[in-house]
């Protein structure tokens, strides 16, 4: 059955069956996901089953539902998914929406020999992959959304190889605060990802709640605090 894991940063506070057609999130205590903070709102968001497949649908929420660091309305949830309400996080365990509506096609209609099967995107990428001897590879873009913090965006696209966060006047991701160093961290763009590392000096920066001491790879909904900041990292579909 799928599940969704209350997050309060790392620590899990507790696991929650999806076993009706909808489920409530909020700060209202009759919500059946009860998050008892304010930067939630009483009535934030729903979980809805539609013949087996799993979406989550924010309320007109006053900050917003996000799933890997992107706002939503309605989306379907995959495996894995990691949803942002507030300062908490649900991790959805469940298969994914789009395997589910594949299997149901595939059992209710069988194409004929000279019809054409039309195929979802990730299916075509990996029959484009399969093709090409595994070559095909496309670097994915990737960003934060800011949880905590003051900073000039609610959101930073890491367009550059090299994106530098700190006070300095170059800085892409500028830092407040008079203590605030100049450059915190640096993040380098490469073929294989995204790499967070520290520039030499001794800066305040965590990776979901650990201290980076070298060289991080970031993946997709890791919690980054630099200083005073903490954002989300999300990987673009």
């Amino acid at each position: 059955m799928p599940k969704v894991t209350l997050k309060f940063k790392e620590a899990v506070l507790k696991e929650i069956q999806l076993d009706k057609e909808v489920i409530t999130i909020g700060r209202n205590p009759d919500n059946d996901i009860h998050i008892d903070n304010p930067a939630v709102s009483g009535s934030h968001a729903k979980i809805i089953n539609e013949g087996g497949r799993i979406f989550i649908e924010d309320m007109n929420s006053t900050n917003g539902t996000f799933i890997s660091g992107k706002r939503i309305s309605k989306s379907a949830l995959n495996n894995n998914d990691i949803i942002t309400v507030g300062k908490h996080t649900l991790v959805f365990s469940g298969p994914s929406s789009q395997a589910a509506e594949a299997d149901k096609t595939l059992k209710t209609k069988k194409p004929g020999a000279n019809e054409t099967i039309v195929m979802d995107t990730r299916a075509q990428k990996a029959m484009q992959a399969e093709a090409s001897g595994g070559a095909v590879s496309a670097e994915k873009l990737g960003g934060f959304t800011v949880i905590e913090g003051h900073a000039e965006k609610s959101e930073y696209e890491l367009t550059k190889r090299l994106t530098t966060i700190g006070k300095t006047e170059t800085a892409e991701i500028k830092l407040k605060g008079f203590f605030a160093p100049k450059v915190a961290a640096l993040i380098n763009r490469t073929k294989d990802g995204y790499f967070i590392s520290p520039p030499g000096t001794k800066t305040k920066i965590k990776i979901n709640g650990n201290s980076l001491e070298g060289r991080h790879e970031l993946k997709d909904g890791d919690i980054v605090e630099v200083e005073n900041l903490k954002m989300q990292f999300y990987v673009k579909a």
